[in-house]
């Protein structure tokens, strides 16, 4: 058994939570409010993120970020990908010294425009074979309820990418490993934008042929930016590209595709947003990611677009228009 603190107790650090537990492991999440903690404790559940679902007895939470993370040989970061930066700045002195630290964030830093590892390192001061990102078609609800599913874990250091793919095996959850960080970490962030526009093709009423392409030409996005950073064009045909990209764009769980959809009927970003809990994340980073591309000569009308329709600045169906105007060209190009 080893002690696992999880920094966030939204939907996915819950559910990871568990997939730890069932692997064997000791885990206290940290949660930013006291009776959300007191919840966990005391009746076994997330009442605001997983309403019925029992957790393990050996998933524990606190509010105190040092108690969190005493003696925890994996620090895992779930929390959203924007206030990351803020949130390390207070928990850096309270992380064990020689302890992994494992990030579920799909996100790009908006201003900064970089990846959660390089805000980890800089913030943290961690080095990279400290720093590990998970990624994989992982809807927090199936997840919770324990339904077969895969992921990656990446590290530079392949060994230590070994060892949490040993340290993360349970028996609903198969992780698999890889050094590309950068590969894993553009797939699980790109992809929400990508689902942000195939959510809004549904809303509109368009159907299967419709967001086939979206995704598909999206693929073809994400794979030219990820590339051009270095990753391998390989990871993105893999579960934290091709496998995320498919089940962040097909399900009704995913909060990115819902909240397309919510755009496509007609409502604005702001009234979405206003109205949940939720984190899209895809309506964050797709500024951040348009920037990412503009500053590396990718041509990127996906994100956009998409970037345009949360700004207000687009509609959906003006979205839609300007993907089939476009000039034809070699699907290569």
């Amino acid at each position: 058994m080893t002690r696992v603190a999880v920094f966030g107790a939204g939907s996915w650090g819950t559910a990871f939570s568990m997939v730890l537990a069932d692997a064997g492991h000791e885990v206290t999440i940290w949660g930013r409010r006291q009776d959300l903690c007191d919840a966990i404790n005391d009746r076994h559940e997330n009442p605001d993120y997983l309403p019925g679902v029992e957790l393990p007895a050996t998933v524990t939470a606190t509010s105190d970020p040092s108690r969190a993370a005493e003696e925890a040989a994996l620090v895992v970061l779930a929390v959203p990908s924007q206030t990351l930066r803020a949130s390390l700045q207070d928990w850096a002195g309270v992380l064990p010294r020689e302890a992994v630290l494992l990030s579920l964030m799909k996100g790009v830093e908006l201003g900064s425009l970089k990846r959660m590892s390089e805000v980890i390192a800089e913030v943290a001061g961690a080095g990279a074979e400290r720093i590990a990102v998970l990624s994989g078609p992982n809807l927090a609800r199936e997840i919770a309820a324990r339904e077969p599913a895969a992921s990656v874990v990446a590290c530079a250091d392949e060994a230590v990418a070994a060892q949490l793919r040993e340290w993360i095996h349970g028996p609903n959850f198969r992780p698999y490993s890889t050094a590309d960080v950068v590969g894993c970490e553009l797939g699980g962030a790109y992809k929400n934008v990508i689902a942000l526009a195939v959510g809004m093709a549904v809303g509109l009423g368009f159907g299967d042929n419709t967001t086939a392409s979206v995704i598909t030409r999206g693929l073809a996005e994400i794979a030219r930016l990820a590339v051009r950073l270095g990753a391998d064009p390989l990871t993105l045909m893999g579960l934290a590209g091709l496998g995320d990209l498919v089940a962040t764009c097909s399900s009704p769980l995913s909060r990115n595709r819902s909240f397309g959809e919510k755009l496509g009927r007609g409502m604005t970003a702001a009234e979405i947003t206003a109205s949940t809990r939720q984190v899209a994340e895809g309506v964050k980073s797709c500024g951040s990611l348009l920037a990412l591309a503009e500053r590396n000569g990718i041509y990127a009308p996906v994100v956009e677009a998409v970037n345009a329709v949360v700004e207000g600045q687009l509609t959906t169906e003006d979205m839609m228009a300007s993907f089939l105007s476009r000039e034809t060209k070699h699907e290569r190009d």
